[in-house]
């Protein structure tokens, strides 16, 4: 059975988990200074939905999308455990943000990954997103890659 998508609160322990998960990658991966993570009480604010993608109950993975309220959105906090990766669930997450975005009016998507998530970013690229130069606050930062999709 494939993983079940929705959106749910980013404060409940199994979200928390995957990111503090999510954390540890990228610090293992980047200077901390570097890496743009948005904490649970930030994923909170207005504007910001979290998805995520369950099987059985269990969390496997996660995306939250901001709305900027101009017609483009980013893509923020994506992270599939390391037990679920290879099923499906980036894509999964993926059209689930596409179509909510879409839902909200936005035209445009955008995320920002880093040089070194090779899977990341075929992922992306597979999804129909195509790197772009880097926007704020990523600019000048060479361990961004920004990406956009219109939709």
């Amino acid at each position: 059975m494939p993983a079940v998508i929705a959106i749910e609160p980013a404060r409940q322990p199994e979200v928390i988990d995957l990111l503090r998960q999510s954390d540890e990658f990228h610090w293992e991966l980047y200077p901390v200074e570097f890496c743009y993570l948005l904490d649970v009480s930030e994923l909170e604010h207005p504007g910001i939905t979290v998805f995520v993608a369950r099987d059985e109950g269990s969390a496997l993975g996660m995306a939250a999308l901001v709305d900027r309220g101009d017609g483009t959105a980013e893509i923020k906090r994506m992270f599939v455990s390391s037990t679920a990766r290879g099923l499906g669930i980036a894509g999964g997450l993926l059209r689930s943000l596409e179509r909510h975005a879409a839902s909200l009016g936005v035209r445009t998507i955008q995320l920002e990954t880093g040089p070194l998530q090779t899977t990341a970013l075929a992922v992306y690229a597979r999804h129909g997103f195509e790197r772009i130069p880097n926007f704020p606050p990523y600019i000048d930062d060479e361990f961004s890659i920004c990406m956009e999709k219109s939709i």
